[in-house]
């Protein structure tokens, strides 16, 4: 067995796409808004009730953002009531494996903090 010298290898660069997916989805609330949706289209009265602690204002600028970048889509229902509608876009709903595997990790490794 040769024994490598710390000069002979290549100096470790952080993974690019980790660091965008993870400045992206550790903004405050992205990821668990995009968990929440993944059980399905949700009216933004029923996001407010299912993520106790996050403000209207967080919740608009969130959705607006998830918007923007097309993880999520926008629908105005007729009324009377009019109402607005969130869900995942096929690209939104690409993260939901992802987001999974890391729910049952924080599961079985980190101690119970947070929501329900």
């Amino acid at each position: 067995m040769t024994l490598r010298s710390p000069a002979d290898e290549a100096p470790r660069v952080c993974d690019r796409g980790l660091t965008r997916a993870f400045a992206f989805l550790g903004k405050r609330w992205n990821g668990v808004l995009l968990g929440t949706l993944g059980l399905g289209p949700a009216g933004f009265a029923e996001l407010a009730r299912a993520l106790p602690g996050i403000s209207e204002s967080v919740l608009s600028d969130r959705l607006g953002e998830l918007v923007r970048v097309g993880l999520v889509s926008r629908t105005v229902r007729e009324g009377p009531p009019v109402g607005v509608s969130y869900e995942l876009t096929e690209r939104g709903a690409a993260v939901l494996p992802a987001l999974d595997a890391l729910a049952r990790w924080a599961h079985e490794n980190l101690p119970a903090e947070g929501c329900r």
